[in-house]
């Protein structure tokens, strides 16, 4: 959280990560992983399968669906977003549209690296 919160990505929580698909439409997201492991599915149904495990850090991107597909019991992570930017839930059902589409768009890219800040890349690949 701390290294998270210095490089302004805030409003942050500690958890686990839900087991259904959801994506956000006001902010991207940091996940960083602390205790154990999980298989999380990236991009809806037809997404890629990712192992995170501790140590591990993942940035989504606003409208990008993800779920926990399974984990050990002791996985926890902490998540935060760039600006502190409040988060909302969708679950890709008829209705979210168009207006998530348009929260989407007004995303900014985030400022700061959350884990490198001013040092790292994420902002130039993001670019």
């Amino acid at each position: 959280r701390d290294i998270f919160e210095k490089n302004n990505w805030t409003n942050s929580w500690v958890n686990g990560i839900f087991d259904y698909h959801h994506y956000h439409s006001t902010t991207h997201e940091v996940l960083g992983v602390f205790f154990g492991k999980a298989d999380v599915q990236l991009g809806g149904p037809d997404g890629i399968c990712v192992e995170l495990v501790r140590g591990d850090v993942v940035i989504i991107p606003a409208g990008v669906a993800h779920k926990s597909l399974q984990c050990s019991n002791d996985f926890s992570c902490v998540g935060a977003n760039p600006d502190g930017r409040n988060y909302d839930i969708n679950y890709g059902k008829e209705g979210e549209r168009p207006k998530a589409d348009e929260n989407i768009k007004s995303v900014p890219v985030p400022e700061k690296d959350p884990v490198y800040g001013d040092r790292g890349r994420l902002c130039e690949l993001w670019r």
